[in-house]
């Protein structure tokens, strides 16, 4: 399809012993790289292993992480819901982090209980406006996740949640090459 494929970075946001992300974030990696209009870099927080404390000088750990997400072209941010927010690694990523979000798109995909993590969603769509990005509306949401995949990863009904994919995924081909384009053609400041 595409002769320059975006550059798509999935963030997986929590860092929690035990966590779940890691079979939400496979199986939507997994989907984005079935396509031929981006290449996938999964950035997990995990393993990233940020400091919690913001200093002057970034750490070393910051430093590795930044120019991955320098390079992407557009994020989707995998996030459980933890008490009605977002867990605290993904917003010190965030926090670490000023223009490599600026004027590029941003997916979510959602997991968590009852809500499926759409409140993490929403406040994110926040934070991500005041770093001059640009959310997409449709996200992907996993409602009670723990009994919609089975023991390989996969979700019990693929239905409902690949057409979700596919959709944010479309949405979020069409900005992320917009915004490269207008990033190439104008830099962008604040």
């Amino acid at each position: 399809m595409s002769g320059n494929p975006f550059r798509l970075a999935v963030v997986v946001g929590s860092t929690r012993e035990g966590r779940f992300a890691p079979v939400v974030a496979n199986w939507f990696a997994g989907q984005a790289e079935q396509r031929d209009d981006m290449t996938v870099d999964v950035v997990d927080l995990a393993e990233a292993r940020l400091p919690a404390m913001l200093t002057r000088e970034p750490a070393p750990e910051v430093a590795a992480l930044t120019p991955r997400l320098e390079a992407a072209d557009a994020f989707v941010v995998v996030t459980p819901e933890y008490n009605h927010a977002y867990p605290a690694s993904l917003k010190n990523a965030i926090d670490w982090h000023y223009t490599q979000w600026q004027a590029k798109p941003v997916g979510f995909v959602s997991y968590g209980g009852l809500a499926g993590g759409l409140r993490a969603v929403e406040q994110l769509r926040l934070v991500f406006a005041e770093l001059h990005a640009a959310t997409i509306r449709e996200t992907v949401s996993f409602h009670n996740a723990w009994d919609q995949f089975d023991a390989d990863g996969q979700p019990k009904d693929t239905t409902g949640p690949n057409v979700a994919a596919k959709t944010m995924l479309d949405q979020l081909a069409w900005w992320a090459q917009a915004l490269r384009d207008a990033r190439a053609s104008r830099p962008y400041g604040t």
